[in-house]
């Protein structure tokens, strides 16, 4: 299935998916996974505690917040292929956050979770076809494709990476 248009998502989450250069999610993936589990694992772990401003998240919670995303992302990927009509709840990002616990964890507690959540989105989009994809639902009381949540994951995952790259 190509990229999604305009139409299929919310325009919040254009910014993820303009990270996204790539035709399918099948490409995104051939081109983006195996680089993305290598670039949030190879953060080392004399790091995991940093913040670059006092009320910025630590490297811990951000992996943690993205895992978190993955999470409620490829859910709704999934309720939303499946042609689930139910809407869909948003999320506070911030709340799931201060309740995380992340700097509690072991940094290579966070990195194991990242990579099974990664493969197990990975195998979930490539179950997919192009009807399933084309599927539409409702999350956070907006239209949105599930093709289109395959590639905000990919385009936060891309984001964020960005954010630790300039700031971290």
């Amino acid at each position: 299935m190509s990229r999604p248009k305009p139409t299929d998502f919310p325009e919040y989450f254009g910014k993820y998916i303009s990270k996204v250069a790539t035709d399918s999610l099948a490409e995104a993936t051939r081109t983006y996974a195996d680089a993305l589990a290598a670039f949030y694992t190879a953060i080392p772990e004399a790091k995991a505690l940093h913040r670059y401003a006092p009320d910025k998240w630590t490297l811990k919670e951000v992996l943690q917040h993205v895992i978190d995303t993955e999470h409620v992302m490829s859910y709704r990927l999934l309720r939303i292929a499946r042609k689930d009509k139910t809407p869909l709840a948003s999320f506070d990002e911030n709340l799931f956050s201060e309740n995380s616990l992340a700097n509690e964890r072991s940094f290579d507690s966070l990195k194991e979770e990242f990579l099974a959540l990664r493969k197990s989105t990975d195998l979930l989009i490539a179950s997919l076809n192009e009807e399933q994809l084309a599927a539409s639902g409702t999350a956070s009381n907006k239209a949105i494709t599930a093709n289109s949540l395959g590639y905000i994951i990919y385009g936060h995952l891309l984001h964020h990476q960005q954010i630790i790259e300039e700031r971290y």
